[in-house]
């Protein structure tokens, strides 16, 4: 089902009982509780474990190591999460999230690292603060017009931007939202965006620097 023909909903309307990612205090919400299992999804264990995904820790890998080649910069890890691919990145960097729990993993896992706690479509730095923007998946999950704010908070507050996003698999609509369930039992709506490559390239005014079957940078 593709996102605009889901009406608009706010946290804790939908009707099949699920919670939709619709306010800022419903994503906060859900990330706190998904923090503890987030590293679960990239690692294939506890509930994708059994997941078909047919080479994915290649996948996974190859990321990283591209991620590790970028040069090294000054920068922003934006919608960071724990940390998990801020780790690959040289340089000085700065992560930031809404999650309190996801920075408390990030802290621990990147001790020399800097987290803070902000809004990605209301940065908290001064312009030209950031050699460059890094954020991962944080991008597939903002509907068009939340995607054209951030690009300008981006572009506001770093000279380059890479975003590393979801591949569409073919047959699958670009858009769509999806019911994602955690391991305390809670059921959540979330809107996500996938992209071939060269349409995230057009939209960012950028290059593909990196595909796989399951991922791809854009550097802009």
């Amino acid at each position: 089902m593709v996102a605009r023909s889901r009406p608009s909903e706010k946290f804790g309307t939908a009707s099949s009982g699920n919670r939709t990612l619709r306010t800022l205090g419903a994503v906060k919400t859900y990330y706190d509780r998904r923090a503890p299992e987030y590293d679960e999804w990239w690692l294939g264990e506890g509930r994708f474990a059994d997941r078909h995904r047919p080479g994915w820790d290649e996948d996974v890998e190859l990321l990283a190591r591209a991620i590790a080649e970028l040069p090294p910069a000054r920068t922003l890890d934006v919608a960071c999460g724990t940390g998990f691919l801020a780790g690959h990145l040289r340089g000085e960097i700065v992560g930031l999230d809404q999650s309190e729990r996801m920075l408390a993993l990030a802290r621990e896992r990147l001790p020399r690292a800097t987290f803070v706690s902000g809004d990605a479509l209301r940065l908290p730095f001064g312009e030209g603060t950031f050699d460059r923007l890094f954020t991962s998946y944080f991008y597939c999950h903002l509907e068009p017009a939340e995607r054209e704010r951030f690009l300008g908070e981006a572009r506001r507050v770093a000279r380059e931007l890479v975003v590393v996003a979801s591949v569409l698999g073919e047959g699958d609509p670009p858009e769509r939202w999806e019911e994602r369930i955690l391991n305390d039992g809670s059921r959540w709506t979330v809107y996500k965006r996938c992209f071939t490559g060269p349409d995230l390239a057009d939209e960012l005014g950028g290059e593909v620097v990196h595909r796989s079957r399951y991922f791809l940078i854009v550097r802009a």
